[in-house]
């Protein structure tokens, strides 16, 4: 049996008619040189699904989006097996043949995903699918495998994960039952209270939460998938076989998923040859909250596929090859033009990151960017005063214009200044909040919003001091402007925490970097600031603390995700102990004095 394809009303761009009789809505837009992208959707939606991802993507790309049976403009046959998996990838196979003469691109949610994966496991079909991009919809039989495989070697924690993951499923029993589910989707949900508690779980606005005219039909019409899923040996999550598949399979897991537990797909890799998994800090409904992300992420594959080159930004989440810790991210270091900056841009290329390097002084970063580069590093050299909100922002911009969002973040630039509070005059004692406080806050503002909206985690480390909690006479500007960059990490970390974007704070104690020999004093003669330059440089050199101690725990602390991190141990002691005898600190920082000489 053929399907035809019948011209319908301008809403309904036109119908596929199956070989069971079924009418299928299709929609097409975008670009018709483009390459073909089928968007497809699971229960209880319909093609508005995609409201929010279709634009992203229409300009470059021919877009289908589609209507399961039983949901939206497409008809709903009866019968207890009518709506399946099964019969819905039979659909998806329909709709290919009749809208595209070469291989098809397909981002599929939900049950439209896992119909999907029923598609890409047919031999005869794999061949009209270019690329799939998977968003909260497993195989069935490779959940099956991995749930059977770890049930085979019983641990508290193989055991605890099935458990888990069979739990978050168990609402779909309520959902099988004829009469039962029929009377509370009918009655207990409307399209408005729908979208409120999808708003509310993925902690965005009901406005962002699309839903068709036909939803309250669809939301009961469409259920018989469950009882079809779980009433066929075939589809059941526990006895389902799985099959292999040659087409390229990008996964979007939402780590807040209450649906999917992502540690569901660890053996995904054994039944799909290319194959890359991005963990996202989101929920169940990816294409309403992480638009950008979903569009993005299926851009990148479509374009590899498409040219044969992988973007670094994709290659990251690849499976199957050896990485270094950093490979194929991006890490944005600020002061990198010498000390702590320079050493720290270095480790994270060594680990296998591209880095951004700034500094105030060109030629500094420049030269760390070379010598990163001479190490087979990848390296890129800016100018930047962190003091500057305009430079920030427009470095901020440059730099996710160019090369990406970052995955990491360094706040390292930083003065010193010492001196009796008394005698600092007020542009000092400014300029040094300005560099040490304001130019993270500005940092911070200008990236950790692109980092959280973008949905992948990160982290951003700044950098403190030991100053922040050991109050000193005559470093009242340095303590100060340390000590709000601890609390102002606190708080942003507090903030940023369901985005997944992770802030580390690092309190170095005595470290020799440049720093010393650069210090201002006030209430002293030049000579004085001079002398007292070169000794506490030599003080701190014979101290032997360099600058890679700092940077190698910078790496052990993005890769833990470490909150607050003291480094050297007189940072550590006096850490616990301001905390457990701060009146002992203050009485110390009233009798004691560094510069005393």
């Amino acid at each position: 049996m053929g399907a035809t394809i019948e011209r319908d009303d301008a809403a309904v761009r036109h119908h596929v008619t199956t070989p069971d009789g079924v009418r299928i809505a299709v929609y097409e837009e975008g670009n018709p040189d483009g390459e073909t992208v089928l968007l497809l959707h699971g229960w209880p939606d319909s093609h508005r699904l995609w409201d929010s991802v279709a634009p992203l993507l229409r300009d470059r790309y021919r877009l289908i989006r589609v209507d399961n049976r039983g949901h939206g403009r497409s008809s709903s046959p009866s019968g207890r097996q009518a709506i399946s998996t099964r019969r819905i990838a039979d659909d998806y196979a329909a709709v290919i043949a009749h809208v595209a003469d070469k291989p098809v691109h397909i981002i599929a949610h939900d049950w439209g995903s896992v119909s999907t994966w029923e598609l890409i496991t047919r031999p005869p079909e794999q061949a009209r699918v270019a690329s799939f991009t998977s968003i909260s919809g497993p195989s069935m039989g490779h959940f099956a495998a991995w749930a059977r495989r770890r049930l085979l070697r019983p641990s508290p924690a193989n055991v605890g994960h099935v458990v888990a993951a069979l739990a978050s499923f168990a609402y779909s029993i309520v959902l099988s039952v004829p009469v039962l589910s029929t009377l509370l989707l009918r009655y207990g949900v409307s399209a408005g209270r729908w979208r409120r508690q999808q708003a509310a779980a993925e902690g965005i606005a009901p406005e962002r939460i699309h839903l068709g005219e036909t939803f309250e039909h669809d939301v009961v019409d469409g259920a018989r998938i469950y009882r079809s899923t779980l009433t066929s040996r075939h589809t059941n999550p526990l006895t389902a076989r799985p099959l292999p598949t040659r087409v390229p399979v990008q996964v979007l897991i939402g780590k807040r998923d209450p649906a999917i537990r992502y540690r569901s797909y660890a053996d995904v890799p054994r039944w799909t040859g290319d194959l890359w998994l991005r963990l996202v800090h989101g929920g169940h409904w990816l294409p309403f909250s992480h638009p950008e992300l979903v569009a993005q992420a299926a851009e990148e594959l479509i374009e590899s596929v498409r040219t044969g080159t992988e973007p670094r930004s994709l290659r990251r989440w690849r499976v199957g090859t050896d990485r270094r810790p950093f490979a194929d991210q991006l890490v944005v270091v600020t002061g990198a033009g010498s000390g702590i900056g320079r050493a720290t841009a270095h480790a994270f290329a060594g680990a296998g990151a591209e880095v951004v390097v700034s500094d105030i002084d060109p030629a500094a970063s420049a030269e760390t960017a070379e010598l990163i580069g001479r190490a087979g590093g990848v390296a890129y050299a800016y100018r930047l005063d962190v003091s500057d909100p305009a430079s920030v922002d427009e470095h901020a911009r440059e730099v996710i214009a160019e090369h990406g969002v970052p995955d990491v973040l360094v706040n390292n630039a930083g003065i010193g200044h010492a001196g009796a509070f008394l005698q600092t005059p007020a542009a000092d004692f400014d300029r040094v909040l300005q560099v040490n406080l304001q130019g993270v806050i500005g940092m911070c503002r200008a990236f950790a919003g692109a980092m959280s909206e973008r949905g992948l985690g990160g982290q951003i480390v700044n950098l403190a001091s030991m100053a922040a909690y050991s109050p000193q006479r005559e470093f009242s500007a340095y303590s100060t402007s340390k000590s709000a960059v601890f609390m102002f990490s606190d708080c942003l970390r507090a903030e940023l925490a369901r985005s997944g974007v992770g802030v580390t704070t690092v309190c170095p104690g005595v470290v020799h970097t440049n720093i010393t020999a650069t210090t201002r004093f006030s209430g002293v003669s030049d000579e004085e600031e001079h002398r007292l330059q070169q000794h506490f440089d030599a003080l701190y050199r014979r101290r032997g603390y360099t600058p890679d101690k700092v940077a190698e725990r910078i790496l052990r602390a993005v890769l833990a995700g470490e909150t607050i991190v003291p480094v050297t141990p007189e940072a550590v002691v006096q850490y616990h102990f301001s905390r457990f005898a701060p009146k002992l600190t203050r009485l110390a920082a009233a009798r004691m004095s560094l510069l005393d000489r």
